[in-house]
């Protein structure tokens, strides 16, 4: 049995310079993939380098399978230990190798994984029935010991798991059966079950991890269940994936997967035009118009859950007025970010969260929550007005940015660009790609930082996901916001299972947050993926954070 004692509360998300599924239980269901498409058309077609586009569930599937493929990667990631998947180099390798409770369908749904099922007798309680006969990658067969020992390391405190704030709900998880496992918890949690679709919920061999103690992650297998085993990891260069012939499930199209790691966006899209990488998500939003009119492949659009947010990590200086936020919200030329920062594929909003998150609620929830929202341009000479009011005419902030792509570096251009149209003085520092994440891990790397891009994607189809970032000590709260208030709305909100009305509640959470600008909104993203003429299969939407999506890529012809 496993009592979880938790260091810090605290997950990412989604993160780029930078998480949707619905429980099995009927109290809890959420989102069917019917709705979610209904329910939001996606961004506004047309616009900037993308040309016109439209949203798509996925790509033609495989004809065939083949020996390898290769996968153009932004990052190489530190390391592979799911306990800290919170970042899209890590889950775009991880989510073929390790697999959780619960799976994420390219549909953004939530199916079962390695359970079988997922049932809840009471609201404090959730019983996981797992899969018999699944095989590690190291030799051994899954038991309930080895769940409980793989959401054990989420909970405890030497880890700094970046999924430990997930877990802060949990009194205790025990086995209770050769292949049972039943979570109690301290009080009803809505959030809990569906965060065990993601990296939350991943089961790895408990002998595999302890024998590879300190080095688990980092070379070495994985002692996971997924298609793809981890094969040989040049450092600097490249990770390679070998199917696992023995996967319980539906046996990988390709033999081998190669991500290689270019941190260059040039590099990236060179690789994809000469066929050095056959394919890749996070696509330079600048080549957008280069690949979709190269004739070698296609650029496919999907659901991203995302949205293009500046992160405010110091209010102790001028941005602790929420004056002078609400200035650089109104000075902020968010179409003109859309169509240069994102290559005209990309919905310019005031809002924090995406509209499908919200796509569970009625017309009613849906209007209370996104309605009231500012709407229009860059208002100028109201923001000046604001800052002059501050008292903050003149005053110094810094805003990092980063090569990574210029989705990052063009918003950061465009806050100073702001900074310096209303009086501020906002300078930029430079941040290397590979580094670029240790904004989010480590307090001493956002010293001297008073914001940052930041491109949050939902990890369930709930608002809640995101709106968590603000409660008292929460892993994203970078700038340290408290309010009793606004906790307490969080914990009602995380009791309620009832989707309707969990939705009315973060409504209020929404307003608070907004007006607050504890984040500045910009713009809603959808995920890009391009494949060249020789492959397909992959999805397009978010789902390939915690789905294993390379399993399903093939022969195009």
């Amino acid at each position: 049995m496993i009592t979880p004692v938790l260091r810090t509360s605290r997950r990412a998300g989604a993160l780029r310079g930078r998480t949707s599924g619905r429980p099995l239980a009927a109290a809890a269901v959420l989102l069917t993939s019917t709705a979610l498409v209904a329910a939001c058309a996606g961004p506004p077609k047309g616009g900037g380098d993308a040309g016109a586009y439209s949203l798509s569930r996925s790509t033609p599937a495989a004809k065939g399978e083949i020996d390898s493929f290769s996968w153009a990667l932004y990052a190489e990631p530190p390391t592979l230990d799911y306990t800290v998947a919170f970042d899209y180099p890590q889950n775009t390798i991880l989510s073929n190798v390790c697999e959780s409770l619960m799976r994420w369908t390219p549909g953004l749904t939530l199916e079962p994984g390695l359970a079988r099922q997922a049932s809840n007798p009471d609201p404090t309680t959730w019983v996981y029935d797992l899969r018999p006969g699944v095989r590690f990658h190291n030799g051994g067969t899954m038991t309930a010991d080895d769940v409980v020992y793989s959401l054990g390391r989420q909970t405890n405190p030497d880890n700094a798991a970046a999924w430990a704030q997930n877990f802060q709900n949990v009194a205790t998880i025990r086995k209770t059966g050769p292949l049972q496992v039943t979570v109690k918890l301290k009080k009803p949690d809505s959030q809990f079950p569906q965060y065990m679709a993601t990296a939350a919920g991943v089961v790895a061999s408990k002998a595999g991890v302890e024998k590879a103690g300190k080095d688990y992650g980092t070379s070495g297998g994985l002692a996971c269940t997924g298609p793809f085993e981890l094969g040989t990891w040049n450092k600097g260069q490249s990770v390679e994936l070998d199917r696992f012939d023995g996967y319980w499930g539906r046996k990988a199209k390709s033999g081998k997967v190669v991500f290689r790691f270019m941190t260059d966006p040039s590099a990236r899209t060179n690789a994809l035009l000469s066929g050095e990488a056959d394919g890749g998500y996070l696509i330079p939003t600048e080549s957008y118009g280069r690949l979709k009119g190269s004739g070698v492949g296609t650029l496919y659009f999907g659901e991203g859950l995302s949205t293009v947010n500046v992160n405010i990590t110091n209010m102790k200086g001028p941005l602790g007025d929420v004056r002078v936020r609400r200035a650089l919200s109104l000075a902020l030329d968010r179409e003109g970010f859309v169509k240069a920062g994102l290559g005209g594929a990309g919905t310019a909003t005031h809002s924090l969260t995406t509209r499908a998150a919200w796509a569970a609620g009625s017309e009613t929830t849906r209007k209370t929550a996104l309605g009231w929202l500012p709407t229009g341009g860059p208002d100028i000479a109201k923001a000046k007005a604001l800052i002059k009011e501050a008292g903050a005419t003149g005053k110094t902030l810094t805003v990092a940015t980063s090569s990574i792509g210029q989705d990052v570096s063009l918003l950061a251009t465009a806050v100073q660009s702001a900074g310096a149209q209303i009086g501020l003085d906002i300078r930029l520092k430079t941040i290397a790609p590979n580094a670029f994440t240790a904004l989010f891990t480590d307090p001493k790397a956002r010293e001297g930082i008073d914001m940052f891009p930041l491109t949050y994607y939902d990890s369930i189809t709930d608002p809640l996901d995101l709106l968590t970032s603000f409660k008292t000590g929460a892993y994203l709260n970078f700038a340290g916001y408290s309010d009793r208030t606004y906790d307490e709305r969080v914990e009602r909100a995380t009791a309620e299972y009832d989707p309707d009305k969990r939705l009315m509640i973060e409504t209020e959470l929404q307003k608070q947050a907004a007006e607050q600008l504890l984040w500045i909104p910009v713009a809603e993203w959808p995920t890009a993926v391009f494949l060249n003429k020789r492959i397909t299969g992959a999805p397009t939407t978010i789902s390939y954070m915690y789905y294993p999506w390379a399993a399903d890529v093939g022969a195009a012809r």
